[in-house]
């Protein structure tokens, strides 16, 4: 639902899945720009359609579907399918408010519905790689940069960018919220560009965020300690580094300058997260199975996202500077 950039490739994939010998097929897509619905269906060689009614009147046969809509039209689109017995995979955000993400979640439970949240980055090979290492992370240092683009500029960057990395944090760190911090400004847009945020959680674990989308170069990576154990992750090049530091001198691993910290790389199965994401989706709706993002994972990395936000109004309030996150009327 929605063939924007994203939606086009929700199409892509699931074409692909279908040559691959996938039980599924790419039934049609929807987009109320009737030429761009028409263009994107003619690439993917299925039907398109200019409303969800008109598909679900068309193809009752439907079981499941991506929503690519823009945040704001997130729950008007789950909950019409939802109700016509269709399973959804919502682009993240979940939603533009935390009262939107609970009546999607209330919706999934009253029609029995397979509902995941599209939070891509839990399918990066690299994050999946780290999982198993997973002890007690008690610090993070985040990064995520990107250069300007006018897509996306309806959200501040932490709803863009930066709500990626909160989903993963929240994910290791497994520990309910203390504290909340954070500085951002506009820059080039309306919205704020560029945010640093520290969070503390009860275990006394750290997390340092910083997202930006008016840099000169493009930074995906996420670092943490834990104990005895320095993780090193990179997103874009899935890829995870791990130094690890042993008391009697054995570094179990290639041995770095310090003959007792020992440098290992987990093995990593490449595979775009997309085409990772959108399997484990309809395994789900196959299995009738809760998915591995599910919508109190989705709404829980947007009620953080959003205490950033209003973190981020009231320091600009302290320092003076006015309009910073301000939400739409």
């Amino acid at each position: 639902m929605g063939v924007g950039v994203f939606g086009r490739n929700h199409a892509r994939v699931y074409k692909e899945l279908e040559q691959q010998g996938e039980p599924v097929r790419l039934l049609g897509v929807v987009d109320p720009d009737t030429t761009r619905a028409d263009s994107v269906a003619r690439e993917f060689g299925c039907k398109a359609f200019g409303s969800v009614a008109q598909l679900i009147t068309t193809h009752s046969e439907v079981q499941a579907a991506s929503i690519a809509a823009p945040t704001v039209h997130h729950l008007v689109v789950a909950r019409e399918l939802m109700k016509a017995g269709v399973d959804v995979l919502i682009e993240k955000p979940l939603a533009a408010t935390i009262e939107e993400a609970d009546e999607m979640v209330a919706l999934a439970a009253k029609h029995k519905r397979v509902a995941q949240v599209g939070h891509l980055e839990r399918f990066n090979p690299a994050v999946r790689a780290t999982l198993p290492i997973l002890t007690q992370p008690m610090f993070f240092e985040v990064h995520r940069l990107s250069v300007f683009t006018p897509r996306s500029l309806d959200v501040d960057v932490v709803l863009d960018l930066m709500i990626h990395d909160v989903d993963i944090v929240l994910a290791f760190a497994k520990s309910p919220i203390k504290e909340v911090r954070a500085v951002g400004l506009p820059i080039l847009s309306g919205k704020v560009d560029i945010a640093n945020v520290r969070i503390e959680f009860e275990s006394g674990c750290i997390a340092n965020f910083t997202a930006s989308r008016v840099s000169t170069e493009r930074v995906r990576k996420l670092r943490f300690f834990q104990p005895k154990q320095y993780i090193s992750l990179d997103y874009g090049r899935q890829e995870v580094l791990v130094f690890t530091v042993s008391s009697d001198g054995a570094s179990g691993g290639t041995p770095s300058v310090n003959p007792q910290i020992g440098v290992t790389k987990p093995p990593v199965a490449s595979e775009e997260p997309l085409h990772a994401e959108l399997k484990s989706f309809l395994q789900a709706v196959r299995q009738r199975s809760t998915p591995v993002v599910s919508l109190e994972d989705g709404r829980r990395a947007l009620a953080l996202a959003l205490e950033i936000l209003t973190a981020i109004r009231e320091h600009g309030k302290k320092v003076g500077l006015t309009g910073i996150g301000t939400p739409k009327s």
